[in-house]
């Protein structure tokens, strides 16, 4: 294509994204991908598009960028932390109630309590994919607001069941309810953060787990030592209370985080266009809300897909185990009593709290995430032999228990990479979705490898940890290679000027997925 074909054909796309009545389905340009197909561009693009034409004259300097950066973080971090702490915190709020008398109220045995943890991730389970393609039809933070509102009031409800059936119920409406709250958080970090900023933002966001952990704790330890000064059952306030500090946090979150960036209310007009700016070079944007099929098939049959998938297994069928039985295992195994094994759970989210931001700092140093993530992966697997087979030792144990904490800097990676590498909103979902359906399978089967018959050891349950986490290394480690032999592979084919890379004005919102873009490099 001459010079003046290729500024013609930038004319013709700038003009036509800039009408108000645009024909998404109208072909606006072709190009070939990294595989040599021909793709369209059409006029359904990324949301993205509209304001990057009015922010094509905006400029940026390193120190502008550096003041909003820190004006993003100010207004959008600390109250996404809060709501990833009060989720993790309804979360494992059964297990906090089951040293606090959950068990005895409903006479529960057998695997019976096993399936309080279950049947959260059940409801989690079938829901994501449909809550996902919500998530991506309306807007973001008013839809997860309201149903953080009301998992608050299904908390809340914890404490009115006379059956254990009814509470069973709950926590599968729980589980339903909180499957919006991670597509979410992945969803608005890759509309506010460039693709080098997203693994230290999600690793903030997420390891708030740690912070929800200690505060639980605190909460059910100070209700556990003061039983008889409730009309209720301390288990029972203990529900009733956090159910009460969600609902508000729901209710923050509606008011306070915008759809999208260039609504926000705490930039002015300048800076709402420089947030445009800034992230084109993820070569993708705000999102589309329109499902795309072709993006659907080109996610399935992506391996890269497949390993996540599994890998979200892997690791969270010891995560759904600890979850539910942690604080049992402190009281059980370690003979801790019922308020002292509240109080011991709190250093192992002091650890995951400090260690997932500290490891997730160290990309600064290191560069590559996956590199940390593996190494972290690594580092788990010891700790969960250290759990599983140090019997002569109880410290050691411990610290094994302890250690475990920094497991989700694995998952935050992997978080990560939805935002950063893989481009298309209809891919990006789907990846996401089928990740979390993983870490429900995992969360569902987790629970039921502590066996009520190996109690208090709970051998099988510890001895699974190690070999899931086995696995989770070698999985790691391949996502991590398919990435950068991938990148490898596209420098290469540019380097003999097998690709052709086309002329077309902020292509970046095009909606074009990471196999179609072919200026699109994978983060490592």
């Amino acid at each position: 294509m001459s010079d003046i074909e290729k500024e013609a054909s930038k004319v013709e796309l700038h003009s036509t994204f800039s009408k108000d009545n645009i024909d998404t389905d109208q072909v606006l340009s072709h190009i070939k991908s990294i595989d040599g197909r021909i793709v369209d561009i059409t006029g359904d693009v990324d949301e993205a598009m509209e304001y990057a034409l009015d922010a094509k004259s905006v400029e940026l300097t390193e120190e502008e960028e550096r003041k909003l950066l820190r004006r993003i973080d100010m207004f959008l971090l600390p109250l996404i932390c809060v709501l990833y702490a009060m989720q993790f915190m309804d979360k494992v709020s059964s297990g906090y109630a089951a040293v606090m008398g959950l068990r005895t109220y409903y006479d529960m045995h057998g695997d019976q309590y096993s399936w309080c943890g279950s049947a959260f991730y059940l409801g989690y389970l079938v829901f994501e994919f449909p809550i996902s393609m919500v998530l991506q039809r309306f807007p973001v933070a008013k839809v997860s607001g309201l149903f953080i509102v009301l998992w608050g009031m299904i908390l809340c409800l914890h404490a009115a069941p006379k059956t254990y059936a009814g509470f069973i119920t709950l926590r599968t409406f729980l589980g339903i309810l909180e499957s919006a709250v991670t597509p979410a958080m992945v969803i608005i970090t890759g509309q506010w953060y460039k693709a080098d900023e997203q693994f230290l933002r999600t690793a903030c966001w997420f390891a708030c787990n740690g912070l929800g952990t200690i505060m639980g704790s605190a909460i059910a330890y100070g209700l556990a030592i003061r039983e008889g000064s409730y009309s209720l059952e301390a288990w029972k306030v203990l529900f009733i209370v956090i159910g009460c500090m969600t609902i508000a946090v729901g209710f923050m979150i509606v008011l306070h985080i915008p759809d999208l960036p260039v609504k926000a209310w705490f930039l002015n007009e300048e800076q709402r266009k420089q947030v445009v700016v800034r992230i084109k070079s993820n070569n993708q944007g705000f999102g589309n809300r329109h499902f795309k099929m072709h993006q659907l098939k080109e996610a399935l049959l992506d391996v890269n897909t497949w390993i996540c998938f599994f890998y979200a297994i892997a690791i969270d069928i010891p995560n759904g185990a600890l979850t539910n039985f942690g604080a049992i295992l402190l009281k059980e195994t370690f003979g801790y009593s019922s308020t002292e094994s509240l109080l011991m759970n709190m250093p192992s989210g002091a650890v995951e709290l400090v260690g997932c931001i500290l490891f997730a700092w160290l990309q600064k140093y290191f560069k590559h995430k996956l590199a940390i993530a593996t190494f972290t992966m690594f580092l788990t697997l010891v700790s969960c032999c250290m759990l599983a087979f140090a019997m002569g030792s109880p410290n050691a144990r411990l610290a094994g228990y302890y250690l475990f904490s920094v497991m989700p800097v694995g998952m935050i990676c992997c978080l990560s990479c939805f935002t950063s590498n893989v481009a298309g909103h209809t891919k990006k979902i789907t990846v996401n979705a089928l990740f979390l359906i993983g870490y429900c399978v995992g969360n569902l089967i987790g629970p039921q490898t502590f066996i009520a018959a190996q109690a208090p050891q709970y051998r099988g349950g510890q001895i699974s940890m190690v070999v899931c986490y086995a696995v989770s290394v070698v999985l790691i480690s391949w996502l991590y290679y398919n990435y950068w032999a991938e990148n490898r592979r596209r420098d290469k084919l540019l380097a003999e000027g097998v690709l052709e890379i086309p002329d077309i004005e902020n292509i970046e919102f095009a909606d074009l997925t990471d196999k179609e873009n072919v200026k699109f490099r994978y983060k490592l």
